[in-house]
């Protein structure tokens, strides 16, 4: 069994709740400046880019969970610039955060993170891990990489291919963000231990069409032979599946979030696999923990980061096309958005509707 942790940030976001509580305004017993900015919840989304999970699904599923709670959130998007995602967290600073949820975009939310609790604000390090943070809250990103590289082996079995001799590239995310080497180092421990060794490893990026192009470099350097690639997201795996297709190949190829175009893919075969991380669970983790710290409870998380930080970590599962409907039915894509024309005959065959 697992010790629960006792998070001591609790207290001094309590302390902060009730020292700003005591902070008032002249007037006629309206409700204050102070406990207005206590009871406001800060959020910070990186950008629209490297998925479009984070104004579609997260956006939506955090506003509802603390306004149902009766806080308010403000929910911002950084739009994928370092400097504007700085500029966002000052002015929501300067109207008064209680709690603040920051998805981490290059590094930029490190400095506002240590700005936070200079002010006795709590940080929750969403989706992505925030060096110093009060909490991490994410999907377990090591089993990420687990199911990846687990269907990259699925893929090679399938096509008859051992995978300790495979032609395999790696195409992973960007350094930058922390998440990326759990993926990567997910994936390659169960690939590894099958006998893959990357036969080419392009440096990590977030984007479908560097990508496409890094992966078509790649792919010259090997004479065009390849046998499966673990691509660390979906969005990657679209750009790596049209060099795939532009030389009429069809290999075992990894991804995750369970995006529109990443459903399709694997509708179509193109993809063997994605991980879908239900974003409704890891925003209800995100939202509760959060609403505890409002309140000025003191939550328990029993599980660490390397660096001690409090992880609260949902699971993944991996989706294959026969999974693709559990999708729809939860919410996080829609049959008419996955089945376009070319699509429709997958989506008859494995019924997706």
């Amino acid at each position: 069994m697992k010790k629960s942790l006792l998070i001591p940030v609790a207290a001094f976001a309590g302390a902060s709740l009730l020292m700003l509580a005591g902070c008032s305004n002249s007037g006629g017993g309206g409700e204050t400046t102070a406990t207005t900015a206590a009871a406001r919840a800060c959020v910070i989304l990186p950008d629209a880019a490297t998925s479009p999970r984070w104004e579609s699904l997260d956006r939506p599923a955090l506003d509802k969970a603390f306004t149902d709670a009766g806080f308010t959130a403000d929910i911002q998007n950084a739009q994928g610039d370092t400097s504007k995602y700085a500029t966002i967290a000052d002015q929501q600073l300067s109207k008064g955060c209680g709690v603040m949820v920051l998805v981490d975009y290059n590094g930029a939310a490190v400095a506002v993170a240590t700005k936070a609790q200079g002010e006795g604000i709590p940080v929750i390090a969403y989706d992505r891990p925030i060096a110093g943070a009060n909490y991490y809250v994410s999907f377990d990103n090591e089993k990420v990489g687990e199911l990846e590289g687990q269907s990259i082996l699925d893929g090679l079995k399938a096509a008859g291919k051992d995978p300790a001799t495979a032609t395999v590239v790696y195409m992973g995310g960007d350094p930058a963000d922390g998440n990326a080497k759990m993926f990567h180092d997910g994936a390659d421990k169960v690939m590894a231990a099958a006998g893959i060794k990357p036969a080419q490893e392009p440096a990590g990026v977030w984007d479908g069409d560097k990508s496409a192009t890094n992966f078509e470099q790649a792919l010259t350097a090997l004479g065009g032979k390849v046998d499966a690639v673990w691509v660390a997201n979906d969005t990657n795996a679209a750009g790596v599946i049209t060099i795939l297709d532009k030389n009429g190949l069809k290999v075992p190829v990894s991804g995750q979030d369970a995006s529109v175009a990443g459903l399709q893919n694997v509708l179509l075969g193109k993809q063997t696999a994605t991980v879908y991380k239900q974003v409704a669970l890891e925003a209800d983790a995100a939202s509760k923990l959060a609403i505890s710290l409002l309140k000025g409870d003191k939550p328990t998380v029993d599980k660490k980061l390397a660096d001690g930080t409090p992880y609260i970590a949902v699971t993944p599962v991996l989706v294959g096309p026969e999974q693709v409907e559990t999708v729809v039915t939860n919410g996080d894509a829609t049959a008419s958005d996955i089945c376009t024309a070319e699509v429709q005959a997958a989506c008859a065959e494995y019924g997706v509707k």
